[in-house]
């Protein structure tokens, strides 16, 4: 039997409501699969953390996080700690030190969700977009100077390495191959941004030679937009820089159906350090305590660590049973419309699991 050791860390939020019901989903399908187990260690970094200790994680977080198989992430960021602090603190202090280059976030419409596009369903919205993570409108460079004067000057440095764009576009034309439509959309700004958005241009028709399989073609960010939202049909998966992709994925998750459902994986394709798996709702103190988060993004990002760990019978098997609860409206919860809780959507999915789920 494998056993895979992974590093929980709850965070700020819902997101220690979620990675706890992630945490029971997980156990009950290693339970009924019989084939893998897990061991989560639990880390309470976060804004709590920060207010006790003035950091959001220990000096010696990396190190306690290497020997993990994976990281089981929920949600950064609180009201009364500026969210700089909180995101520099934590999730970005884990994804680049350990060159989680490749952001994958998966979008398409579950059963019994609706789109708040009309006449757009299931076949008409089945996206990855890939999202560069170490790098370009991230990268952390700049300052301010003169702070609080009337000339002060504050700037930040999108940084675009060659090697940086080429692992990138490169990744996201090996997963648009592995896709049955083999379809990729280049997303750039190189009207306006004319030196690094141009080399990312240039750079994937340098690597489209490559995959002469894959169709390929870019947009401008803002056009994506529209096509997103008026011809989602037209698109496979997609590739984009920090800032672009960020922003696209949650327009994505959107027109999915809400926030709540929607995964991401923070991979380190080369397996030099352990990847970090986490849901992209954010930690959402207006509903934090109230028992009603969307915890299907976690089991999805649960499916896709699973996947990653080579466990790809057990991810599909998850993912059939959070499809079987999505299917009936009366497992929704708020933020898809309807007044279900965490818990019952928890224990729905694992009854889908042990049970009618084969």
């Amino acid at each position: 039997m494998s056993q895979y050791r992974i590093a929980a860390i709850p965070g700020d939020g819902i997101g220690k409501e979620v990675i706890a019901a992630g945490i029971e989903v997980l156990d009950a399908l290693a339970a009924r699969n019989g084939g893998f187990s897990f061991e989560f260690e639990s880390f309470d970094w976060g804004s709590d953390y920060y207010k006790k200790h003035g950091v959001m994680m220990p000096s010696d977080g990396l190190e306690k996080l290497k020997p993990f198989d994976a990281i089981y992430f929920g949600a950064v960021g609180a009201p009364d700690v500026p969210d700089h602090v909180t995101l520099w603190g934590l999730r970005l202090a884990i994804c680049q030190p350990f060159d989680q280059y490749a952001n994958v976030r998966p979008t398409r419409i579950l059963p019994g969700i609706q789109s708040p596009l009309r006449d757009v369903g299931a076949k008409d919205l089945d996206w990855v977009i890939v999202r560069e993570n170490s790098e370009g409108e991230y990268s952390g460079v700049g300052g301010r100077v003169h702070k609080g004067l009337p000339i002060e000057v504050a700037q930040d440095v999108s940084i675009m390495t060659r090697p940086g764009v080429e692992r990138i576009i490169r990744f996201a034309f090996k997963l648009a191959q592995s896709r049955p439509r083999k379809l990729l959309t280049v997303v750039t700004k190189s009207n306006a941004q004319r030196h690094a958005m141009v080399m990312w241009d240039e750079i994937a028709e340098e690597i489209a030679a490559e995959f002469p399989d894959v169709t390929w073609d870019k947009m401008l960010v803002d056009a994506m937009t529209m096509r997103m939202t008026m011809k989602p049909g037209t698109l496979d998966t997609i590739v984009a820089t920090n800032l672009h992709a960020d922003i696209l994925s949650d327009l994505a998750a959107a027109l999915a159906g809400s926030l709540g459902i929607a995964p991401t994986a923070n991979l380190n394709p080369e397996g030099t350090y352990p990847s970090m798996f986490e849901p992209i709702h954010g930690s959402a103190f207006d509903i934090t305590g109230k028992g009603i988060a969307n915890p299907v993004g976690t089991f999805w990002t649960g499916a896709m660590m699973l996947d990653h760990l080579g466990e790809r019978e057990a991810a599909a098997q998850l993912m059939r049973a959070v499809e079987m609860v999505t299917a009936d409206p009366a497992l929704h919860t708020p933020d898809l419309g309807g007044t279900s809780t965490t818990r019952r959507v928890t224990d729905a999915v694992i009854a889908a699991v042990q049970g009618r789920n084969t």
